[in-house]
Formats: structure tokens, sequence, C-alpha cells
């Protein structure tokens, strides 16, 4: 099950309940104190333990519990998200409390024998009837409802620790408070725009806190060796020894809860429901991947070291380059190599206008447009947007923006499904969170403005007949294909040509400054998938058969890659993905990216091509996890997936 809240008054009952017969777009709720969302919380958790009551007795258990699930989205997820993006405090702690009654809440039902015993024994009329009443099992059984009693206690109360210990890593690193100290001597390089109006401390230096649009920055761009360091060194130290401690006894806990159901590691409790199907499989997959990089990102670093040896004036014999050097050396080479500057392209993409190319783009590629409400949110910087199908003219789902960083919200970028979509009407509800410079965006930023509006799409265009198996409740090993996909478009003139179409006075990007983009594109890849490579066998080892302690493993792991492991950084204190949803599952990005290749086939010989864009829509974004992605994939392309096309990819 997923996140959501409840509206704080009866108008916007009313409104929700015209939504769903899909005559409104999703308003969402407003709270003026903590008091106020606990209540909403309150009255949400009595309402949806009265329908578990009723699901005991239901003939039609699968519509039934699909229903409850709407509830949950329509009157908590909203309240489980605030904690990411509202800048009150308690009404942040408000909302944390509500995720972990309904956590709690979720685990007792998802143990209920009797639901269980109805849902077991529905009779399916067709085949996604067959798919929901399959994943509906698949989740009893995986929260224990076939253990013996005691075993099943233990795994209600381990789940309940790990959504606790998940909550918390994720809250220390969203209130992280570090601010590094620079000189202003020692920023130079770094675009002014990132340090001119930060805080100073009694000394008069540059207080810049860890924050992406703060850190990225100082780290590609500060010519000052000794300042890239102290930000990189500061950076990997996010979330401290106690998020150590918690990974150490989530994956404890986790290790403990596989071995209740006899399996001999929480990788394979994981990945027997994904499309990898074993860790075996998975690894293998990895291992593939690591054999198409491994000589390239020792080139890489090679030629990062020749960079910095150029830059020292030293013989090269003489240097080494350091994990902070890798950043800022790759910036260099591309800028001398091949006359591309990521800052530059700032004055080209004004963050407003980028989201209305990337509309503009969905317009003509699937049909559908935004159209701005006028909503009271968390923030100011918040808009909402109601999703317009061109063919009707009708709204058919609302998605909310936040672009923008600022204190103690979440400071990365992703697409919380708040709402699914399902038969009679009901419009599902996506919200955007990103952190973007207000100056402009970099190509960069604006192939992430891309991928997280991929999962967007995935589910505001979803058009299922059960909520529960809506949008982006697909496996997780294909989650990100969609999103992976669309990325693909940022580097081609023809699509970007369509930003003079939303914003006149715009600049176009010079043809030989995108030129540059794209054959730089493939500079670094060895180094960045090595990256991606050691993400993922890190997450599965840790979740593997033997007990590791986190910062020793990842140390021993890092220590055997080429740029080897720095003491005193302790990345794994700020892995959210392994500490959260996708424990076992990080290979999902390279799983994932290798079905998105696949996909994007169909594009090739047209980007364009409205189409294959309206089949794409059709075939696979609309039928969120009706059929199995396999099945997904091979009716879009006329043929079985395959990972030939990544290979190759990653080959070039």
């Amino acid at each position: 099950m997923k996140r959501s809240l409840l509206p704080a008054t009866v108008a916007t009952l009313m409104l929700l309940a015209s939504a769903a017969a899909g005559a409104a777009p999703f308003v969402f709720p407003s709270f003026a104190t903590g008091a106020e969302l606990k209540k909403s919380c309150d009255a949400a958790l009595a309402e949806l333990a009265t329908q578990a009551k009723r699901l005991e007795r239901s003939g039609e258990v699968l519509s039934a519990f699909d229903r409850l699930n709407q509830t949950t989205e329509d009157r908590v997820y909203p309240l489980i998200f605030l904690p990411y993006v509202h800048p009150d405090k308690a009404i942040r702690a408000a909302g944390e409390a509500c995720e972990l009654r309904h956590q709690a809440f979720v685990n007792k039902l998802n143990q209920n024998p009797r639901i269980h015993a109805r849902l077991k024994a529905a009779k399916p009329a067709d085949a996604v009837d067959a798919q929901l009443q399959r994943i509906l099992l698949a989740s009893f059984e995986d929260a224990g409802v076939a253990l013996p009693s005691a075993a099943r206690a233990r795994a209600e109360k381990l789940n309940n620790e790990i959504a606790a210990l998940g909550q918390a890593f994720d809250r220390q690193l969203r209130e992280e408070t570090t601010r590094v100290a620079f000189t202003e001597a020692e920023l130079e390089g770094v675009p002014a725009d990132v340090w001119t109006k930060a805080t100073r401390d009694a000394q008069g230096r540059v207080l810049l806190g860890l924050d992406y649009p703060s850190a990225v920055p100082v780290m590609e761009s500060a010519t000052n060796p000794a300042a890239r360091e102290r930000m990189w060194r500061a950076f990997n130290q996010r979330g401290g020894q106690p998020n150590l401690e918690r990974l150490a006894g989530i994956a404890d806990k986790r290790r403990e809860y596989a071995a209740l159901f006899d399996l001999p590691s929480y990788s394979d409790f994981v990945l027997r429901r994904r499309m990898a199907g074993t860790p075996v499989a998975a690894q293998a997959f990895l291992a593939e991947v690591k054999s198409g990089v491994e000589a390239r990102e020792k080139g890489d670093i090679e030629e990062l070291r020749k960079a910095k040896a150029a830059d020292l004036k030293q013989p090269l014999d003489a240097v080494k380059l350091q994990r902070w050097d890798s950043a800022f050396y790759s910036e260099r080479v591309k800028r001398e190599r091949y006359n591309v500057d990521q800052e530059a392209f700032r004055k080209y993409f004004p963050p407003q206008a980028s989201v209305d190319f990337v509309v503009a783009l969905s317009s003509h590629l699937f049909g559908v447009s935004l159209r701005p409400l006028e909503q009271k949110l968390w923030h100011p910087d918040a808009r909402a947007y109601e999703v317009v199908d061109g063919a009707s003219g009708r709204g058919i789902a609302t998605l909310v923006l936040d672009l923008y960083p600022r204190d103690n919200k979440f400071n990365h970028a992703a697409v919380w499904g708040l709402r699914g979509s399902a038969a009679g009407g009901r419009l599902p509800t996506a919200a955007m969170v990103t952190n973007f410079n207000r100056k402009g965006l970099t190509l960069d930023e604006l192939e992430t403005l891309l991928h997280e509006f991929g999962h967007a799409l995935h589910g505001t265009l979803s058009a299922t007949r059960y909520a529960t198996i809506a949008g982006t409740n697909v496996k997780t090993d294909f989650v990100e294909a969609p999103s992976q996909m669309l990325e693909e478009w940022v580097y081609d003139d023809k699509v970007l040509a369509m930003f003079q179409q939303v914003c006149k006075e715009c600049q176009p990007v010079p043809a030989p400054m995108l030129q540059s983009a794209r054959d730089a594109r493939g500079f670094g890849k060895g180094l960045q998938y090595g990256r991606q490579h050691l993400y993922a066998t890190y997450d599965l080892g840790l979740y593997g058969p033997k007990r590791f302690e986190p910062m020793a493993l990842w140390a021993q792991m890092e220590g055997a890659t080429p740029l080897g492991h720095v003491d005193g950084s302790r990345f794994p204190a700020s892995f959210s993905h392994i500490a959260t949803n996708y424990g076992a599952g990080y290979y999902s990005y390279l799983w994932s990216l290798a079905v998105a290749k696949d996909l994007y086939t169909a594009f090739a010989a047209d980007p364009l091509s409205a189409e294959v864009g309206r089949r794409y829509r059709s075939q696979v974004l609309a039928r969120g996890g009706e059929a199995e992605p396999s099945v997904l994939v091979a009716d879009f392309l006329g043929r079985p997936g395959g990972s030939k096309a990544f290979f190759d990819w990653l080959a070039q």
C-alpha cells in the first residue's frame, strides 16, 4: 500500500467525492496545526478500520479491498507526504506519527486470516482481476499471514520497527543543518549566484549547506582543491553515526524478517517478487554491467588524472586523483575537450519555461497538457495543475509541482504517487518535488526534470480499473524505466526547438553547444556506471545471507574500486534508498535502464512521433500494473524485451 491523507473540511470532502466521480480535480488538504492533521489522521484510520471489518464479510473482496486502498490514498497519503515538504515542524511531526500509525494498521490488516481467506477464494473475472488477486495475496503472504502465531507477531513488530527506523533515517537527512564555511577566495570558480546571498559567519565567511544546489557547484567548480575537499567530506558525512546505526538496525531486522520465512537473506525475500526473480539473476546482470564498464572506468580515471597533472603543472606519476577531484576535473575535461559548460545552459532554460517545455513535449507525444489550479498548498512555491487530455479536453488528473529548495524540505528530486486511477472516473494525483536553481537549469538538470516528469506521467496518465495497481504501482525493477526513457529527449535539437514555442523570449541553445553536449555525453560513463554498480552490489551484499556492519562493508567494497575509499567518509549514512523502499532493490536503476533503452528503440527513428507516443501512453503508461512488465514491454515493442540496446549503448 502507499501514502495518503485526509481533507480537513466538509467542503473538501465534497470536492474529493466529485473528483472520484470524474467531475473535479483532487483538492489537497490544508492544515494550520499539527493537531488538525492528527484529527484528520484519527478519522481516516477509524474509517479504514471500519472498512477492514466489512472486508471480512465482503463477497466482492477484490473491489472492496481496492476501495479501502482508495480511502487510504484520499485520506492518508497526503498527510504522510507532508513531512517531506511542509515548512512547519509540528505538521511534519504529525504527518510522521500518522505514517507510523498507518503502517501499523497495514501490518495488522495484511495478517488478517479472514480477509486472506476471502482473497484466496475470490474468482477473478479476467486477467486484470487475477493480477490484482496475485498482488494482494503476495502482500498478505509477505506480511506473514501464514506464519505460526509467534512468528506472525514477530513479523508485525519487526515491520513496525523497520518503518520507524527508515523514517528517522530520512528525517536526519531532511533536517540536516550543517553549514560549511568558505572565504570568498576559496569559492573562486563557483557561480556567484550559489553563494553571494548566502549567510555569513562572524568572520565574514560564506556558509553553504549540504543541499544539492549548494554543495554540487562547489565540488564541480571550485578551483581551490581544499575547498572542494572540505565540501566533499561534509557532503559524504551526512546522516552521521546515528544513521549508520539505524541502517545496521534495519539490515539486522530485515535479515531476521526473511528468516521467519525460511529464506537465506532479505535479498531473496525481496527479489522473488521482482522481474529479476533471484539475487543470483540480479548479480549476473550486474556482473555483465561491470564487465562492460570496468576498463572504461579505469580509463576515465586516467584521463582525469592527466587533467589534474596538467592543471597543477606536475609530472603525471606524482599526481593521484582524489574522490573530491572527480567532479571538478570531469567538468574541466568537458569544457576543454568538448567545450561544454553546464552552467552556461542556465540562461537558456529558465525553470518555469523548462516545465512548460516538458509539458509541450508531453502534449505533442502523449496528448496531454497542464491547466493551473487555484489551491492553497503547503508553501507558496508549490503549484497545482490539472492534467488535461488533448483529445477530449477534460481533466484526467492532478499534478502538484514544488520546484525550489528550502530548509527542511526533501533535498533531492522525486515523485509521489498520491492517488491512483480507478473505474468510475477516479482521477489520479501525483506530486513532483525538486530542488532547482531559480536562475535556470543546466542541461543535466533539464534531464532530471524529464526523468521526474516521466514518473509523473506514469502516474497521471494511468487509466486502470483498480487504484491498487494504478500508475507507478509496478515492480520496482520496472518503475524507473518510463522516467529513464524520457531522458533521451533532452539531447535532440528538434525536441529542444520546442522550447521557443513556450518561451518566445528564451534564446535557443546554439546548435554547436548542443552538439558538444552530445559529444561529451559518453565521457565519464565508466565512472558513472561503475559507481552505480557499486551502489547496487553493496545493497545486495548488505541484505545478503552474511551479516555485515554497513560502514565496514562499504569501506571494503569501495576500497576495492580504482579510486578507493576515503577514511572518515560515511556514504551509507545518506543512502536513503536502501534504508527505505529500495532495500535489496537498488539494482533496479540499472535493470530499469536496460528496459528503458529497449523501450526507446520504438522512438529511435523519430523521437517526436505522436503515433508512437500515443501507443506508448495506451499500452504502457495507462496500464500501470495491470499486467507484468514483460507483457507491457512486449505489447508495445511487438516482440519480447531484451537488454541488447542497453549493452550496445554502454559500449558506445
